[in-house]
């Protein structure tokens, strides 16, 4: 199926026309702009920016260059986003009419594009009723993770917070237990009750998931190593996590 999905990336370039984009409600996974910029457009667009809350790099002239196939760019490249992102407050609330044991997963500052590919097509194939990802820091929804989603990333809800911390208070107000991956607890995830109301939380490829954020989380869990490497591949540890919760939750329905 992978085969079939076209790899497509659409950047805009221009000062302008990414200012024209953000006016017209287009979704803008990050902006390019060059080092020490200056102007009247491009402080209209640098307003915009922080209004929108858009991610944005400071670049040297030689990357928005090969952004751009040395079009003129004015400084400044925009990535468009395949997908419409969805409000975290809506999906949990549709959700929880229309699902008897809702199902979310959290991404605290995943960077790699294949990983969060690999990540969304088993959450779709798991049931995951919506994604949750940090507005920066974050490996963005672009032509590649569509690609290595095999067009998963089209059928599942994805929603961008300012921070996950903001999910979790939101999530758990309404009682929807959170459970982070970690090795750091003695706790295993197959001791955790996973058929209720619950949002697994998955960290960054370097460094896990967030102390602060494991502080906040009703449950720790993590999966037996019993080789020499002290860790798996976040997209396969969150794919045994996924299929433990469909286990348990099959089996409950079976008995």
């Amino acid at each position: 199926m992978e085969d079939n999905i076209k790899l497509v990336t659409t950047n805009i370039f221009g000062l302008r026309a990414i200012i024209e984009a953000i006016e017209s409600g287009s979704t803008l996974n990050k902006i390019y702009l060059q080092k020490e910029l200056r102007g009247s457009l491009f402080y209209e667009l640098n307003k915009l920016i922080k209004e929108k809350g858009i991610t944005t790099s400071l670049v040297p002239i030689e990357k928005l260059n090969r952004l751009s196939k040395n079009g003129n760019h004015q400084g400044a490249v925009a990535q468009i986003s395949p997908i419409e992102f969805h409000d975290l407050e809506e999906l949990i609330e549709q959700t929880l009419e229309n699902s008897k044991v809702p199902l979310f997963l959290l991404l605290d500052q995943l960077s790699d594009v294949r990983n969060f590919g690999a990540i969304i097509r088993t959450a779709e194939c798991t049931g995951v009723n919506g994604i949750i990802i940090q507005k920066d820091g974050s490996a963005p929804v672009n032509a590649e993770t569509i690609k290595t989603s095999a067009g998963a990333a089209f059928k599942i809800p994805i929603c961008k917070v300012d921070h996950i911390k903001d999910a979790l208070y939101i999530l758990q107000a309404a009682e929807i237990k959170t459970v982070a991956a970690t090795e750091k607890t003695e706790d295993s995830i197959y001791d955790i009750n996973m058929n209720q109301p619950i949002a697994i939380v998955m960290g960054s490829e370097q460094r896990g998931v967030n102390p602060s954020i494991l502080k906040m989380v009703d449950y720790k869990a993590k999966l037996p190593l019993l080789g020499e490497i002290a860790s798996l591949n976040v997209s396969v540890a969150c794919g045994a996590f996924l299929y433990e919760t469909v286990r348990q939750r099959i089996t409950t329905v079976k008995n």
